[in-house]
C-alpha cells in the first residue's frame, strides 16, 4: 500500500484542506427549541476549514484552498484565518457570489437542527485556474471533502487538486462529509466519491456517512441529515467498509463519536481506538476536531491506534464547548487532556 509521509523540511506547508467555508451562526440559547432562540453567536464553519484551523493549533502549518465572496462575510472568514495563521493566499475572492451561512441550533445531548445558507455560494466556484496556483507540491497532506465534489466547478478544480497533490507524493485523504441537501440526488453522492477515492491514501467518516458512499437505489436514503438528526443511512456497515478500501484507500478510519474510533485495512483486522468521556455542549464540529487530531499523530509517524486516540482526544474537547473552529484545542491543551485521561 501507497503510503510515505513526505519529511517536514521538504515541503513548505504540512497540510493543505480543500472546500467550504462560512459564517456559522450558533444559537446563544442552549437547550432552546430552535424557534424560541433568541440570539446566535457568529464564527467561522466548513468542514475543512475547521480541519485546519484544528490542524494549526496544533503546530502543523497550513493552508486553505476555498473561494469567498466579495462580502463581508467573506471578509470575516478571512480575518480569522489570518489571527490564526491559516495561509489565505490561494483563497480567491468570487465577485457575484456569496460567503455560505449555517444556523445552528444547541438542544444538547443529541438534538443540533442545521440549516444551511447556500444561494449561490462562493466557495463552490473554485475553479482549475485557482488550483492551478496553489502549491500542491510543496504540501506534506492534502484533504478534500464530499461537499467540495457536489457541483461544478469545484468538483473537476477539487480532483485536479488532489491529483497534483499525490502525483507530488503527499498524503492525500478525503473526509466523506456527507450533506444530503447539498446534492441533487443522495445517490449522486455515492457514485461521485466512489469515483474519487481512486485518489485517496485515507478516508475519513461516520458510519452512516460510509455507509452513503454504496447508495444506489433511492429507498436507501432515509436520512435528512445523517451527522446532525441522528437519523442513519441503512444497509450493511461491512459492506460498506469494504467497499470503500477496495477502490484504493489504504485506511477508512471510521468516527464513532461517544464510541471513539476503528481504524480499518484492507485484509487487517480493525484497529479501535476507546473515546475520551465528556459531558456535550455541542457535537458539530467533533468530527473535524477529530480528522486535525488524527492528521497531527499521521504527520508525526505515529502508529493508527495513537493517531486515532489523538483524533478522539481532539474531538472530545470540542464538543464541550459552543463551535468549532473557534474552539479547537492547542497541541498542549489536547496532549495534556489526553494525558489526564488515559493517555494516548
Amino acid at each position: 500500500m501507497r503510503l510515505a509521509v513526505p519529511g517536514r523540511a521538504d515541503r513548505d506547508f504540512d497540510v493543505i484542506t480543500a472546500g467550504r467555508s462560512s459564517i456559522d451562526l450558533y444559537s446563544t440559547d442552549i437547550g432552546a427549541p430552535f424557534a424560541e432562540i433568541s440570539g446566535f453567536a457568529a464564527f467561522v464553519g466548513g468542514c475543512p476549514t475547521n480541519i485546519g484551523v484544528g490542524a494549526r493549533r496544533l503546530g502543523l502549518r497550513t493552508a486553505l484552498l476555498t473561494a469567498v465572496g466579495d462580502d463581508p462575510v467573506g471578509e470575516f472568514v478571512l480575518r480569522f484565518l489570518h489571527r490564526e495563521e491559516v495561509e489565505t493566499r490561494f483563497i480567491p475572492v468570487k465577485p457575484g457570489f456569496r460567503t455560505s451561512a449555517v444556523l445552528l441550533g444547541i438542544e444538547p445531548p443529541d438534538r443540533f437542527p442545521l440549516v444551511f445558507y447556500r444561494d449561490r455560494p462562493a466557495d463552490w466556484e473554485l475553479a482549475i485556474d485557482d488550483v492551478l496556483v496553489a502549491p500542491l507540491e510543496q504540501t506534506r497532506a492534502f484533504l478534500f471533502t464530499g461537499t467540495g465534489l457536489a457541483r461544478e466547478p469545484s468538483r473537476s478544480a477539487t480532483l485536479l487538486a488532489a491529483e497534483r497533490a499525490r502525483a507530488a507524493g503527499a498524503i492525500v485523504l478525503l473526509d466523506i462529509d456527507f450533506r444530503p441537501d447539498q446534492w441533487h440526488d443522495p445517490r449522486a453522492f455515492g457514485v461521485t466519491v466512489r469515483a474519487a477515492l481512486r485518489l485517496c491514501d485515507i478516508a475519513l467518516g461516520t458510519e452512516s456517512e460510509i455507509k452513503a458512499v454504496v447508495l444506489e437505489r433511492a429507498a436507501d436514503v432515509a436520512v435528512a441529515d445523517s451527522q446532525i438528526s441522528g437519523a442513519e443511512v441503512g444497509g450493511d456497515l461491512d459492506r460498506a467498509i469494504a467497499a470503500v478500501l477496495e477502490r484504493g484507500p489504504c485506511a477508512l478510519a471510521v468516527k464513532r463519536g461517544a464510541h471513539g474510533a476503528a481504524v480499518h485495512r484492507p485484509g487487517e483486522p480493525p484497529i479501535h481506538a476507546a473515546p475520551f468521556p465528556v459531558d456535550v455542549v455541542n457535537v458539530l464540529g467533533a468530527g473535524d476536531a477529530f480528522a486535525a487530531g488524527f492528521l497531527y499523530g499521521l504527520l508525526a509517524g505515529w502508529d493508527w491506534h495513537r493517531c486515532a486516540r489523538m483524533g478522539n482526544a481532539c474531538g472530545a474537547i470540542v464538543v464541550t464547548r459552543h463551535g468549532c473552529a473557534n474552539f479547537m484545542p492547542s497541541e498542549a491543551e489536547a496532549l495534556d487532556f489526553a494525558g489526564a485521561a488515559g493517555g494516548l
